[in-house]
C-alpha cells in the first residue's frame, strides 16, 4: 500500500512522527511536507502547496492507495483542489493538537476560524485518530460549544458524525534509538540509595538531577516549575537541576533570575541541540518534571521514562494514560503541596524498571504494526463500500 503523508508543519515532533511511521511502516509512506513555519498561515494555504507536490506525483504516474493528514492540514481546501485524481482515496486525519482548546497565550482571545477548519477536516475524512482519550474526550467536549457560537445552520448533529468515526491512536516514537546511549547511564540505583548525610554535603556528582525537557513556553507553566525548584533549595535538598527544551522566544521573563537563584544546581541551560546532548540528559537524569496546564501527549516525558526517569506530572491532562494505574499515587500530583511531596520522594529513590516497560509500548517496532493494520483495515472498508 502507498500512502501519503500530508504534514504542512514539518518540524519538531510533528517531523519526528511522520518520518518515525516512514521508517517504521510496511507500507510504502510518502512524506508530503511544508517548513514548520507560521501555523495559521499553514492552516489556511498550505493545501494549495501540497495540492501542488500531489499534482507533481500524479503527473509523474504515481498515486496514493490512502491519504494521511495530520491536524494542520485544511483538508477539505487540499480535497477540493486534487478531487479529479484522489475523489475516492480513503482518508485518516490525525489529530497530534487542536485549536478548539488550545489555551490561547496570555492576553489573547481564541480565534474560532482553525477550530472549525479542524471540525470541516475531520468531516471530510474516513476516520479520525487522537493522539489520546483525553485530546478526544475534550475535543468534543468543546465542539458543541463552538457550533451553538454560530447563529443557525449549527448541525450539532455533526458532532456525533464525527465521534462514531473517532479513535485513539497513541503517537508513535523512536525510544530505541536511545539504548545505543545507555552507556552513558549513572548508577541511578547506588546514586539514590546515599546516606543522608553524604547527599546533603551537596556533591555534583551524587545529587540527584531533576530534568525540566518541555518547550519553554506559556502552556508548560515555567512558572510553578521553577517555585518548586526554589522551594526544594531552600529546603537545603541536594539536587541538580537541566532546563533543556525548546525555546522559540527570546529567553522567557519567567527564566529570568533562575540561573542565579539555581546556582552551581544548574548543571545544564538551554536546548539541547544534538541528540547525543539531549540522550546524555536523559540517561543521566532521575526525575523527569511537568507542570503543564496543556499536553495532549507528552513525547518528552515518555523519551526520559523510557531512559529510567521517575516522573512527576500532574494528575490531570494526558499524563494518567501515559502510566499504568498502579503508579499514579507515586507519580502524579494534585496540587502544589502535592508537586513537593512527589518531588522529594522521588529525589531520595530511583525509578522502578517498570516504568520504563510501560511506556516501550509506544516505540515505533510496538505502534508501527497498529498504524498499518489500521490503515489497511480502513483502506479495504472503503474499497468495500464503494465496490
Amino acid at each position: 500500500m502507498t500512502i501519503w503523508l500530508l504534514n504542512p508543519y514539518h518540524t519538531g515532533s510533528h517531523q519526528a512522527w511522520a518520518e518515525g511511521y516512514a521508517a517504521a511502516s510496511q507500507h510504502r509512506v510518502q512524506i508530503l511536507a511544508m517548513q514548520g513555519y507560521f501555523w495559521k498561515w499553514r492552516m489556511h494555504g498550505a493545501a494549495l502547496e501540497l495540492a501542488e507536490q500531489a499534482a507533481t506525483r500524479i503527473a509523474a504516474g504515481e498515486r496514493p492507495d490512502l491519504l494521511l493528514a495530520t491536524s494542520m492540514t485544511n483538508l477539505p481546501a487540499f480535497l477540493a483542489l486534487t478531487r479529479r485524481a484522489l475523489a475516492r482515496v480513503p482518508i485518516v486525519l490525525y489529530m497530534h493538537e487542536n485549536q478548539l482548546t488550545y489555551p490561547p497565550p496570555p492576553g489573547s482571545q481564541r480565534d474560532l476560524t482553525y477550530g472549525m477548519i479542524q471540525h470541516l477536516s475531520m468531516l471530510a475524512a474516513d476516520r479520525v485518530c487522537f493522539n489520546s482519550a483525553y485530546h478526544k474526550q475534550i475535543w468534543f467536549g468543546e465542539l458543541p460549544r463552538l457550533l451553538k457560537h454560530f447563529p443557525d445552520y449549527t448541525h450539532l448533529e455533526s458532532v456525533e458524525t464525527t465521534r462514531a468515526k473517532a479513535e485513539v491512536l497513541p503517537v508513535g516514537c523512536d525510544l530505541q534509538r536511545y539504548d545505543k546511549y545507555a552507556g552513558m547511564r549513572v548508577d541511578k540505583e547506588t546514586r539514590g540509595q546515599v546516606d543522608k548525610e553524604t547527599r546533603r554535603q551537596g556533591n555534583k556528582e551524587i545529587s540527584p538531577l531533576i530534568l525540566w525537557n518541555q518547550r519553554w513556553e506559556y502552556d508548560k507553566d515555567p512558572e510553578t516549575m521553577l517555585r518548586a525548584l526554589y522551594a526544594l533549595a531552600d529546603e537545603g535538598l541536594p539536587f541538580r537541576v537541566a532546563l533543556a527544551g525548546e525555546n522559540f522566544r527570546v529567553e522567557p521573563a519567567e527564566f529570568t533570575g533562575a540561573q542565579a537563584r539555581l546556582g552551581e544546581r544548574l548543571v545544564h541551560y538551554g536546548y539541547a541541540g544534538s541528540e547525543t546532548e539531549y540522550a546524555r540528559l536523559l540517561w543521566d537524569a532521575d526525575v523527569v518534571l511537568s507542570t503543564a496546564i496543556h499536553e495532549f501527549f507528552g513525547v518528552s516525558v515518555v523519551e526520559a521514562v523510557y531512559c529510567g526517569c521517575w516522573p512527576v506530572l500532574p494528575n490531570r491532562l494526558s499524563y494518567p494514560e501515559l502510566l499504568p494505574p498502579a503508579a499514579h499515587a507515586a507519580c502524579l500530583y494534585d496540587d502544589f503541596a502535592g508537586l513537593l511531596a512527589r518531588l522529594r520522594a522521588t529525589l531520595a529513590t530511583s525509578a522502578p524498571p517498570e516504568l520504563r516497560t510501560a511506556v516501550a509500548r509506544f516505540d515505533w517496532s510496538v505502534q508501527a504494526p497498529i498504524y498499518d493494520a489500521l490503515m489497511a483495515a480502513l483502506m479495504a472498508q472503503v474499497l468495500g463500500e464503494t465496490g
